[in-house]
């Protein structure tokens, strides 16, 4: 009997008898046409309907990220075309992670029926997904949820936990998904890829500190100029391929790859660094230190593998001025573990929670860590109650502590956009930019600064800088190419740029829907506009306007006017 595991996704109408009870004939048309819309989205995201019940489709995928973002594309195109009905189309979704039964062409076992339960407990136009599912998305997930808790469904002996799909996630600096198609690129010279941290022995547990020193181990190599560093977006997407892969994908000449393990306050760390033509272990090392020693064993760790891959040591002037190290190295564990925390900011509310409460005890520790007060905004503003004039003290006090962080730097830049301050969001951008050139994440924030700031060539030029860097950055730094378009009025271009992307967004709809009504096209700016606010029912033009930070209010009225024309509620 074969087995393997899945990720199951069901799909059903809700309100199916009643239409065809009232119009048959149209009903029937309409189940087609959505039946056809389930079967093309799973397909280009690698999955198949194995299974159909009249006014259900049952679909797998070999990726639960591809699973929810079916269940989600579909949600958002069937409100942008089914909104003209009187009764439109309403689906709801259940998805579940299970080991089934293969059957020829269809899937079989308890698996199924699990997600078959879920998809009868969720509400219309609502995605309801497991919490094994969950467990598996959470860490790179593109949504934020809802946690409903534990559910008894129809004839399951045990409780399920639940969780709703909320919303899309807001920008973020540390997620992992890769958001674009790998493709080879050419190999630049003294070029590296940080491959996270694993932990020796598998102790789960200690995965905040594995991932934490790679974050660390990332900004001290990017202190040398003229040696080139591979997005953390980019190294995370690849964490399981092998050296030689991972140079071809992402352009480098060397992989680092490293194992951690902290025993009481001792660490032990194991390093090795790779050449990626044929693989081969041009340097290793295995390291045992007390944890106190960790900040300068970052150091020097770096400033050996700069020697290795340049053949020498960088000369003094060429290696930018580093980051003021933690006084107090609990404060800097606690650092570390909001960074966990934070990773996963968005996906549960209590997780920017629990981001926030270990950055407030990093900063309880060491009254002069930098750094925890800038992150401690950054994870601040996840969550509702966030207040940008209750934050400045910290933006303020993270800035004079370490202005060569470039993390508080591009963190302040954004506050400063959001006070209106043009001029100083501008400097801070450029100053991050500078104290971490190799990082393409930076140099697309400061593009979007550009852009608002009305400098839209200089952001082009600064994405092209960023793609050239990250072959796998991330589809909200890549959206800005087509933001910066759409405020040079090129607005055909800004539709190409925008329709290109691996998925859309909601702000790459609203964009796209704005550049239509520029060019007149109405009839293809009200479906963008549905599709774009079906999650975020409530969403209005001017929440949207807060974020779109124009410095100039004529580009401020024009999307608004646009955006209003086109269906969005004012």
């Amino acid at each position: 009997m074969q087995r393997r595991l899945t990720a199951i996704m069901v799909a059903d109408i809700v309100g199916y008898s009643s239409l065809m009870e009232e119009a048959e004939e149209h009903t029937a048309g309409r189940v087609a046409r959505c039946r056809e819309l389930v079967r093309e989205k799973a397909a280009s995201l690698g999955g198949r309907i194995f299974n159909t019940a009249g006014d259900a489709w049952l679909a797998e995928f070999a990726s639960p990220i591809n699973a929810l973002r079916c269940a989600a594309e579909i949600r958002s195109t069937l409100a942008g075309t089914e909104s003209i009905e009187a009764d439109p189309l309403r689906l709801r979704f259940g998805l579940h992670l299970a080991d089934v039964v293969v059957q020829g062409s269809d899937l079989l076992g308890d698996g199924v029926n699990v997600a078959s339960r879920i998809q009868q407990e969720a509400d219309p136009d609502s995605i309801f997904i497991s919490g094994v599912f969950f467990d598996h998305v959470r860490r790179n997930s593109p949504f934020a949820f809802e946690d409903l808790g534990e559910r008894r469904l129809k004839n399951l002996s045990q409780p399920i936990r639940i969780y709703r799909l909320r919303e899309e996630l807001a920008r973020h600096r540390l997620q992992t998904a890769p958001t674009r198609i790998p493709a080879a690129v050419e190999k630049r010279p003294l070029s590296i890829a940080v491959l996270p941290f694993r932990v020796m022995g598998g102790d789960e547990d200690q995965r905040f500190l594995a991932e934490g020193l790679t974050d660390e181990l990332i900004v001290e190599l990017a202190r040398f100029r003229r040696l080139f560093v591979s997005s953390r977006s980019a190294s995370f997407a690849l964490a399981d391929a092998d050296p030689v892969k991972v140079g071809a994908t992402l352009g480098v000449e060397y992989v680092l790859e490293g194992r951690v393990q902290r025993i009481g306050d001792q660490m032990r760390i194991g390093l090795t660094l790779i050449e990626t033509k044929k693989g081969s272990v041009i340097w290793s090392d295995k390291i045992s230190r007390p944890f106190a020693e960790l900040p300068d064993l970052l150091d020097r760790t770096a400033a050996r593998i700069a020697a290795t891959v340049f053949g020498r040591m960088e000369d003094d002037s060429m290696v930018t001025a580093r980051r003021k190290p933690p006084e107090n190295m609990s404060a800097f564990e606690c650092f570390l573990r909001g960074l966990e925390q934070h990773r996963l900011g968005g996906v549960l509310e209590e997780h920017s929670r629990e981001a926030v409460q270990w950055f407030t005890r990093a900063v309880e520790l060491d009254p002069n860590y930098g750094t925890a007060y800038a992150w401690r905004v950054c994870a601040a503003s996840d969550l509702p109650e966030f207040s940008y004039l209750e934050s400045e003290p910290d933006i303020r006090r993270a800035l004079e502590l370490d202005p060569c962080d470039a993390e508080a730097n591009r963190i302040a830049s954004f506050f400063a956009l959001l006070k209106g301050d043009f001029d100083q969001a501008a400097v801070l951008m450029r100053r991050a930019m500078e104290l971490n050139p190799s990082d393409a994440y930076i140099k697309a924030r400061c593009a979007a600064v550009a852009t608002f700031i009305g400098e839209p060539e200089e952001a082009l030029r600064l994405l092209d800088e960023a793609e050239a860097l990250d072959p796998l950055l991330p589809v909200w730094c890549v959206e800005e190419r087509g933001i910066a378009l759409y405020a040079m009025a090129r607005y055909e271009e800004a539709l190409a740029a925008l329709g290109k992307l691996v998925f859309q967004t909601f702000r790459s709809r609203l964009y796209r829907a704005a550049a239509l009504m520029a060019l007149n096209r109405p009839e293809e700016a009200h479906p963008l506009v549905r599709e774009a606010i079906v999650g975020k029912p409530n969403f209005t033009v001017s929440r949207f306007l807060f974020q779109e930070r124009y410095c100039n209010p004529s580009m401020r009225r024009q999307l608004q006017s646009r955006l209003e024309e086109a269906g969005m509620p004012p």
